[in-house]
């Protein structure tokens, strides 16, 4: 089994992101959604071989990638902000997206509002936000494992 952690939106607020620290060292993978990605570039520094950082809206400069796709135990995973598949609005596009690159999962932040739901075969996820101004703050922990997967937004408090 292989453990993922996701973040996104976290918009400078290194506070809750170093609270994290102790997951993030006992998880597989780290990815952060974007918003802002010199927050996943600290995660990145820390945990070099495990970490992926995705370009949001906010992010100037462009620190990571815009777009991700990973095959990890089995399972195809899709990675962005969202932005770009205007997730304000639906998730059709980005379910569309998920499916062109052969994914069963789709992650994305942007809305700041944690989110699981299946669309068209896909499970997308968004972690929320861990942006300081936010009434609840969390993040999404997907286990992987032979082809399988299961996801639990985890709320802090």
């Amino acid at each position: 089994m292989k453990s993922i952690i996701v973040l996104s939106d976290t918009h400078g607020n290194r506070a809750e992101v170093e609270k994290l620290y102790p997951i993030f060292a006992e998880s597989d993978y780290i990815i952060h959604l974007g918003d802002t990605s010199s927050d996943g570039m600290r995660i990145k520094s820390a945990f070099p071989q495990k970490t992926y950082v995705l370009n949001g809206n906010c992010d100037f400069p462009r620190l990571g990638d815009d777009e991700l796709t990973l095959d990890i135990e089995g399972v195809r995973i899709f990675a962005c902000h969202g932005d770009r598949y205007g997730v304000k609005r639906d998730t059709d596009r980005l379910a569309y997206r998920a499916q062109e690159v052969g994914a069963a999962i789709a992650l994305y932040g942007h809305t700041h509002r944690a989110k699981e739901e299946n669309t068209d075969g896909v499970a997308l996820f968004n972690p929320g936000t861990l942006s300081r101004y936010a009434a609840a703050k969390s993040y999404l922990y997907l286990a992987v494992y032979d082809g399988k997967f299961t996801g639990k937004i985890v709320e802090l408090t």
